[in-house]
């Protein structure tokens, strides 16, 4: 670790510091000998780097991204050329440069915090050995050494025997209770981040490596903070506590506005973002409107959330546009200019004719023609009852007895004479 810890000594000083500073302003307060000036100072500093990488985790973002929709192509490439491996190699940092992204982004973060990190643990390394280091100097370092984060010293460790811990003013059992708590709530704020980022943000419809990568990554990093978490120390622990707690908020915010297309997590920003827009008839900032903006450029290579997300403006009486605006469809608006009334879904849809009866079909029917339809009671002239009702009385008859022969068996109409029998 002496070798490692010497290779980034060069970032020890303005590690050192940045902690003395914030320490400067917590001790004003707290004390300057107290746990939670040493502690708070150790969070200050890992929120001032977490805000100084955050164009890093846009990267990271993008980068991870890409590399989701480059899995298809990459494992077409490796089978292609599976018996050449340069090929292979080189086809692969083709179709990086042409997507404009690299394996490497992804861990922009990681990389970007590892000095820092080992410089901080050189930095407490140094205060439980009793050495100044950076511009901690031997006041600094006396009142570091009696800093107590619940009962444990900053420089104490899991692994440290109980001579050291009683040289630190604390006793055995309360650094281990501390420091196995601390290395739980680091292993599972890790193990959530990788599981929210897995079951909410990841594209379900593309089924890749990278996939089982990421999913055994989300068992492996757990058990890696645990075994190493034994021997940081008490300090080391708040710094990487603190920020796996940042990095898991981060992620929420992430996947809550800026969710994978495709994911779970797109459906259910879509369904809050169709739902502010129908309330509000209009994308109410820049954010919203370039979530249209997208939507609308992709046109028939959208997913089934966005198609949904489509589908339900147009229920609404609302059409997305090329810029990212929202504005009232033609129906809609038609149907407004001509009642004048606030247009609605109702006014939307296509009005269906009401359905006639058969006599008023017959009606229409006999007026198209140009026939004279039925007379009214004033316009019927009374010569011609009487004889329309003998004539109706003699049809009545004729129909009953030819109903009542029908009814015998007799046929209708002419009957056929019969045949004479043979003798």
């Amino acid at each position: 670790m002496d070798t490692i810890a010497s290779l980034f000594s060069f970032i020890t000083t303005p590690v050192s510091w940045v902690i003395v500073q914030f320490h400067s302003v917590y001790g004003a307060i707290f004390g300057p000998d107290t746990g939670w000036a040493w502690g708070l100072s150790i969070v200050s500093l890992v929120i001032l780097i977490r805000i100084c990488l955050i164009p890093l985790f846009v990267k990271q973002i993008k980068a991870t991204r890409a590399m989701q929709t480059l899995q298809p192509e990459m494992k077409k490439i490796q089978e292609r050329y599976k018996n050449d491996k340069q090929r292979q190699s080189e086809e692969m940092m083709k179709l990086y440069k042409d997507a404009g992204t690299n394996p490497l982004s992804s861990c922009l973060p990681i990389l970007a915090q590892s000095p820092f990190f080992f410089a901080l643990y050189h930095v407490l390394n140094s205060i439980a050995s009793n050495d100044t280091i950076g511009v901690i100097n031997e006041r600094l370092l006396e009142s570091a050494q009696k800093a107590h984060i619940f009962g444990a010293p900053l420089a104490a460790k899991f692994t440290d025997n109980a001579d050291k811990v009683e040289a630190l003013n604390a006793s055995l059992t309360d650094v281990r209770v501390v420091t196995a708590l601390m290395i739980v709530l680091m292993s599972l704020s890790q193990f959530y981040t990788q599981r929210q980022l897995m079951t909410k943000n990841v594209d379900t419809t593309v089924k890749t490596p990278f996939m089982q990568q990421q999913k055994m990554l989300m068992y492996v990093f757990p058990v890696i903070f645990a075994v190493f978490g034994i021997n940081f120390p008490v300090g080391v622990l708040v710094y990487w506590l603190t920020t796996n707690v940042w990095t898991m908020g981060q992620q929420m915010y992430v996947i809550h506005n800026n969710p994978t297309p495709g994911s779970k997590a797109q459906a259910a920003y879509l369904e809050r973002l169709v739902k502010h827009v129908t309330h509000h008839g209009k994308t109410r900032n820049r954010r919203e409107r370039a979530v249209v903006k997208a939507i609308v450029a992709k046109g028939r290579e959208r997913n089934e959330y966005e198609r949904k997300f489509v589908n339900g403006l147009n229920k609404a009486g609302l059409a997305a546009q090329a810029d990212g605006a929202v504005i009232k469809s033609d129906a809609t608006a038609a149907a407004q200019a001509e009642d004048g009334s606030p247009a609605t879904t109702q006014t939307a849809k296509r009005q269906q004719p009401k359905r006639q009866s058969k006599s008023q079909r017959q009606g229409g029917a006999a007026k198209a023609a140009g026939e004279p339809t039925s007379l009214t009671k004033t316009e019927t002239p009374q010569d011609d009852v009487k004889p329309a009702a003998a004539a109706q009385k003699g049809n009545a008859k004729s129909g009953g007895s030819t109903r009542s022969r029908a009814q015998s068996g007799q046929r209708k109409g002419p009957q056929r004479p019969k045949s004479p029998s043979k003798k």
